[in-house]
């Protein structure tokens, strides 16, 4: 099982989105606050999020408490200046794969902390960026692949 982690997501149909993609492919979604948006039971029921309860999901209050549950593991960062191309990583299982912001991104220390750690999806169009939802459904099915995680299925 993977651990997807989303910094301070900013978008809630991109959130709704990756949650989906997280229990269909069986992987922890974990949101490192503060979150922009209402996350609660009645909110979730408003937007027809039926999968919603078997999603395994784990919320930070904010990075340092992220940090510290994350100790000495050394995730991977998506980000489209990475070092990576998306298919190079041997990912396994439980890795971290941590996504940032819709509109600030990761922060640049966590950028430094892991620069070999960082890894891109290609933009061969003329496009600025990639919608995150889009961008974790890639690199989400990428990983479950690389690690075995289908080989079973």
């Amino acid at each position: 099982m993977l651990d997807i982690v989303l910094y301070q997501p900013e978008i809630p149909p991109n959130t709704g989105s990756i949650a989906r993609q997280c229990v269909g492919m069986n992987a922890c979604l974990h949101i490192i606050g503060p979150i922009a948006f209402d996350i609660g039971e009645n909110a979730v029921k408003r937007a027809g999020l039926d999968y919603w309860d078997r999603l395994n999901l784990t919320i930070h209050a904010d990075p340092d408490e992220f940090l510290t549950w994350l100790g000495g593991r050394e995730p991977w960062l998506v980000t489209k200046h990475g070092a990576l191309r998306f298919d190079k990583p041997n990912f396994r299982d439980k890795d971290i794969i941590i996504f940032g912001s819709e509109i600030s991104g990761l922060p640049h220390d966590w950028l430094e902390r892991w620069t070999d750690r960082t890894i891109y999806i290609p933009m061969p169009g003329k496009v600025r960026n990639y919608n995150l939802s889009n961008t974790v459904s890639v690199i989400l099915a990428q990983a479950c692949l690389s690690a075995g995680l289908f080989d079973n299925i």
